[in-house]
């Protein structure tokens, strides 16, 4: 009876790893495109991957706004150009699969550029809303 029991919930333990790693791929591509997005200049391209939402969450340098248009206005005045914005590197990801439709990424980032490079980490809240994957809530954090 126990090896029955076994048998049957493998399969599902099976499924639910194979399912965990293709989100993990699937956050871990997203990211990669927000680094080229963000490395050729394009704010737009990086932001397609929040939320549009005026619930979405960013929190940085001890504040916190609200909304997808704040956030892209706050990159825009933060980084008016692609000297400023530079080169943008994330890695040491940290993916904690929560759901089927909601995970939690930690990493690092790193800002390639003259003059000053820049640092620090950011933890991400990504949900799966109306069948995509997008960022609901962004803490990010700086070394510098």
């Amino acid at each position: 009876m126990a090896f029955a029991f076994f048998a049957l919930a493998l399969p599902a333990c099976q499924s639910s790893q194979t399912d965990k790693a293709a989100i993990e791929a699937e956050l871990v591509s997203i990211l990669d495109a927000q680094d080229e997005a963000w490395s050729a200049g394009d704010i737009d391209a990086f932001m397609q991957s929040y939320w549009k939402s005026p619930e979405l969450r960013f929190a940085s340098g001890g504040k916190v706004s609200r909304g997808w248009e704040a956030t892209r206005d706050g990159y825009y005045t933060r980084y008016p150009n692609p000297d400023i914005m530079g080169k943008l590197l994330t890695d040491g990801y940290e993916v904690d699969v929560l759901s089927s439709d909601a995970a939690i990424v930690h990493g690092s980032w790193k800002l390639e550029r003259d003059g000053e490079p820049a640092s620090g980490l950011y933890t991400l809240v990504f949900k799966k809303i109306g069948g995509e994957w997008v960022i609901t809530s962004d803490t990010t954090t700086s070394a510098n």
